[in-house]
């Protein structure tokens, strides 16, 4: 197995130093509470400096109605309420990728909680895909400026007094990343618990093989790294949800991608897979809204608002 600590990337490098520190008890470990939303299968993430009580809020989900177009906000609300019971202050509002299968709190939650909204700076391809699929129109900025702030492969941040870096990691989207904060990494959508696997590649802009990199780049980490994951649908012979796993148990066991299965052998059992797959129930909404940061598509001359569902199209 290759030494962790030997990477030629720079930014894993990096990564690895800041866990080790934590390892080490140089650095703080953040606290982690994780909301997960049954209905679309999400795990949000409150991750905190235990000291300075500073936070960030991970893949928030507002509740969404299909059938009548309402939203309502009973899972935000859990994350406000336990914010305010452990005295957090919100410094960030992230979002790993423009989810598929539900649509984002952070708006919502910026303004009873505040916090900069961030996102991978390729939100600016899926931007420009999804907002020629749903003919948005030159009044949609394609640039990111619904974000507050777009993460750059590499970039240091810090939640609290905990050192925290952001790693691109294409593959289910051209825009999905890895937030790194002490020695708890949020993957997003690239691994699912390792009895599940692994996350679709077929996506306008996926890429079954950036998927592969993406994940090999992560198994790079330590071993004891925490792993927390946006989803869990609970794999065969599994009654319970989970979220939470290591780098160890990933790069082992994971089903789809453990060690010593080639990229070839992954590229054609995830294009396969794919292909038999249904379109997440949500899509339609969520996309229209997460390529926005979150916010409804503009009022119409009548002051509604409205979700496009283009017709024989995806």
């Amino acid at each position: 197995m290759p030494d962790p600590t030997s990477s030629s990337d720079p930014a894993v490098t990096v990564a690895v130093a800041q866990i080790r520190q934590v390892e080490q008890g140089q650095a703080r470990s953040p606290v982690v509470h994780t909301i997960f939303d049954e209905a679309t299968f999400t795990a949000s993430h409150i991750v905190y400096d235990p000291v300075t009580r500073e936070a960030a809020i991970i893949d928030s989900v507002l509740d969404y109605e299909a059938s009548s177009g309402r939203t309502s906000h009973a899972s935000a609300r859990k994350i406000v309420d336990y914010v305010h019971s452990e005295r957090l202050t919100v410094q960030w509002q992230l979002e790993t990728h423009a989810h598929a299968d539900h649509l984002s709190a952070a708006p919502w939650l910026q303004q009873q909680l505040a916090g900069k909204l961030a996102i991978g700076a390729e939100i600016t391809r899926v931007q420009n895909v999804f907002g020629k699929i749903f003919n948005a129109g030159t009044e949609f900025a394609r640039d990111g400026s619904q974000f507050d702030h777009l993460f750059r492969d590499g970039d240091r941040f810090s939640v609290g007094g905990i050192e925290a870096i952001a790693l691109h990691v294409p593959g289910h989207t051209p825009a999905d990343m890895a937030f790194i904060i002490g020695d708890a990494a949020f993957i997003g959508d690239t691994l699912f618990m390792p009895d599940y696997g692994t996350a679709r590649a077929d996506f306008p802009g996926g890429d079954a093989r950036q998927l592969f990199r993406s994940i090999r780049r992560l198994m790079e980490l330590p071993d004891a790294t925490r792993v927390f994951l946006c989803h869990d649908y609970k794999a065969p012979g599994r009654d319970h949800f989970a979220w939470e796993t290591t780098i160890g148990a990933e790069r082992t066991g994971n089903i789809h991608v453990h060690d010593g299965v080639s990229e070839d052998e992954f590229v054609a059992m995830r294009t396969a897979r794919d292909a038999t797959l249904s379109l997440p129930n949500l899509i339609m909404p969520s996309v229209q809204v997460n390529i926005r940061g979150g916010h409804m598509p503009e009022p119409e001359s009548n002051g509604t608002r409205y979700i496009k569902i283009p017709i024989d199209t995806l």
